[in-house]
């Protein structure tokens, strides 16, 4: 052998001596030093999690009356992943189930799509949960009929029944507080990637809307787990891991429930009212709040829905009527969602403006039939000569020419079509100060932050419109092309990025393109009736936990003050004071026992209904009392509903007589809802057996 023929094999030898050496100290490191990462691993292979969700907090009233709770049902659902493996995609397996339990087999085969799985418009009472998530058909089966569906599994296979904690709404005293309670539902795949920030089990289910989804972090507690080690063949072989499940806290709220009642009832009255009377009346709302604290003490909104639908699961009917047109949108919060022209409840913000503006507060102005404005003339409600009015009286009456002639006289100040940079705008920055165009911050999910028509608004709603107002003719449908529409669509196109004249007298009666919520009235209104602060509303109260103790206390804030003097402030008060007395309120408020303060509206409302109907007007009334001794604000809106005395201002007197404790013109001792004037500050002991103490007068 020579030297070559050496060398080549000792080159081979090495190489075969490193791998046998790679390959034993991989070994050594696969058997040995990762030995527990591997056996780990292994070990999460082969185990099970079995998830417990925990009892969800009670919401309770400010005296301990359970507005939502738990309760046991037993539950009818379907695997997915099981039917969906049969040939005919588990349709004779649901049919089979449908008839059972007397369901219609449409609403069942839509209840177990996933929403995603259906055209867009044809997803009502869809699941909205997980394909992997055991989806409920029912919670409240008969136990017997669940009994038939677990012994015959071989004709059900896929179907499951199990005792299961079921999120109900009591109504105690016929409370329903469906847009404040909000609902629960199943987790989305949205929730389960944690795109909120938060971690969930799938058997899980969340807050969905209103207070059970802004306090759902404090509701839902801590699911419990049990992990098991199981073999191949999936049997038990060991308990690994047990975390028992925490419940969650409860929320006291400032609600009480014989003042909601009052409320709700009140309203529905108020809608049956305006209809008696010939108009639509298709939706309302009432707020009741401290005017010292913000704190929310009912809200009501009309139509409204079942909120235990959602836990029996909603058919195909229900879910598509809750944003039908033709029911009036029950799912619609009007209270802190429904935008409305505020109209002449709108005038105290145009009183401050006057007054900012120097205008003599204690002077007397003409009150004419009507007012030329450029090319136009703006009339006075029902045409009237109101001859001269002290200022305080115009607001009682409801003056409108007055406003327009001041309206228009600031309009021209500041420069008329071509605004002056410097422009003083006191009605807009009145407004603004009023905090119109801006969210209360009240702690409920998807509130509306209304309009403030000013200039800067006025110049992006132009951008956004223009092309539209400019090629009217080709964009709009023959039905809108009208004589007054075309003008109109010519004018936007021409100067609709400024503000016009009538633009600015519409304005200063609360009409036009500016809209507000009635919740954002009520503010306004608490402001004027506590001397000019602002409150943030809140619902809320506290967190406490299932043993009492109080983790977090949920605080009134103090968010800004009125733009007026307190001169003003008291002139507006007065003014006030007098629209109930010998104004547009005192027919509304004849022989209420305690004074009160307030001011109507009635907002004209431009358009068509489905049906090719106009529009009917939007009633208002916002009022305070005790007028010596200020501490609630009422507001009542009623969409098409008439007049604001005839409609809402009746229904306001009804709630102030449950909360004051008055029947007809007589004070009912011991009947008042907050008997030393003002709603407790103490915390209840919480019981989901706790009852309404009386019932409201």
């Amino acid at each position: 052998m020579n030297l070559r023929s050496r060398l080549s094999l000792l080159v081979i030898q090495i190489f075969i001596i490193s791998l046998m050496v790679a390959l034993l100290g991989r070994l050594f490191y696969l058997q040995v030093a990762a030995a527990p990462q591997y056996k780990d691993a292994a070990l999460s292979i082969q185990s099970r999690d079995v998830v417990t969700p925990a009892t969800r907090g009670l919401i309770v009233d400010s005296s301990g009356v359970p507005l939502a709770l738990n309760k046991v049902g037993v539950a009818i659902t379907v695997d997915r992943t099981v039917i969906d493996k049969q040939e005919d995609k588990g349709e004779a397996v649901l049919r089979s189930l449908s008839r059972l339990l007397k369901l219609k087999y449409v609403d069942v085969l839509q209840g177990t799509r996933l929403c995603g799985e259906l055209e867009a418009g044809k997803r009502a009472g869809c699941w909205t949960g997980s394909r992997f998530q055991p989806i409920p058909i029912t919670k409240d089966a008969d136990p017997a009929l669940a009994l038939q569906i677990v012994e015959r599994s071989d004709q059900f296979p896929g179907i499951s029944a199990a005792p299961v904690a079921i999120r109900s709404y009591p109504a105690n005293a016929d409370v329903n507080a469906a847009h404040m309670l909000g609902y629960i539902g199943p987790l989305t795949e949205s929730d389960l990637a944690g795109e909120n920030g938060r971690t969930y089990f799938r058997s899980e289910y969340i807050g969905k809307a209103g207070l059970e989804i802004q306090y759902d972090e404090f509701l839902r507690g801590s699911p419990g787990i049990k992990t098991f080690t199981v073999d191949r063949k999936e049997a038990v072989t060991n308990t690994s891991k047990v975390v028992n499940p925490t419940p969650g806290n409860h929320l006291v709220t400032s609600i009480d429930v014989r003042l909601q009642a009052a409320s709700e009832k009140a309203l529905a009255a108020a809608v049956a009212r305006s209809r008696a009377n010939g108009f639509r009346a298709d939706g309302a709302a009432a707020v009741v709040m401290d005017v010292v604290t913000g704190r929310v003490l009912a809200l009501a909104s009309y139509p409204t829905f079942d909120p235990n639908a959602y836990e029996r699961g909603l058919t195909v009917k229900q879910a598509s009527d809750l944003y039908s047109e033709a029911q009036g949108v029950p799912a619609l919060s009007r209270a802190l969602q429904g935008l409305f022209a505020p109209a002449s409840t709108f005038k105290a913000v145009s009183l401050v403006a006057a007054a900012n503006a120097g205008y003599n507060l204690n002077a007397k102005y003409d009150c004419p039939s009507n007012v030329q404005v450029g090319t136009r003339l703006f009339r006075n409600f029902d045409s009237k000569n109101q001859g001269t009015l002290s200022m305080t009286k115009a607001m009682a009456v409801s003056c409108d020419t007055i406003w327009y002639k001041i309206a228009f006289d600031e309009w021209l100040r500041d420069g008329g079509l071509r605004p002056k940079s410097n422009a003083n705008d006191y009605f807009f920055k009145a407004a603004e100060g009023f905090q119109v165009g801006t969210k209360t911050g009240i702690d409920l999910p998807s509130e509306s932050s209304g309009r403030l028509a000013n200039r800067e608004w006025r110049k992006s709603w132009h951008e956004q419109n223009k092309d539209f107002y400019c090629n009217y003719k080709e964009r709009a449908s023959k039905a809108q092309q009208t004589a007054f529409l075309l003008e109109l669509a010519r004018e936007n196109c021409l100067d609709g990025d400024k503000i016009r004249a009538g633009d600015a007298v519409n304005f200063s009666i609360g009409q036009g393109d500016t809209v507000i919520t009635p919740l954002k009235l009520a503010q306004m209104y608490a402001a004027i009736a506590n001397g000019g602060t602002i409150w943030k509303p809140t619902i809320g109260k506290a967190i406490v936990t299932t043993e009492g103790k109080i983790i977090k206390t949920i605080s009134p804030e103090k968010i800004g003050k009125l733009p007026a003097t307190k001169a003003t402030i008291k002139f507006l008060q007065n003014s006030l004071r007098e629209v109930v007395v010998s104004g547009t309120a005192a027919g509304a408020f004849s022989g209420f026992p305690i004074p009160l303060s307030g001011k109507t509206g009635t907002a004209e409302v431009f358009g068509r209904n489905a049906d090719g109907s106009l529009k009917s007007d939007t009633s208002w009334y916002a009022g305070y009392g005790p007028t010596n001794k200020p501490r609630y604000v009422v507001v009542m809106m009623v969409s098409q509903g008439g007049f604001g005395s005839t409609s809402s201002g009746v229904g306001v007197r009804q709630i102030f007589e449950t909360l004051l404790g008055v029947k007809g013109s007589t004070i009912v001792p011991g009947a008042a809802i907050y008997p030393e004037g003002k709603p407790s500050n103490v915390l209840p002991k919480i019981s989901p057996a706790t009852k309404v103490k009386k019932e409201a007068p």
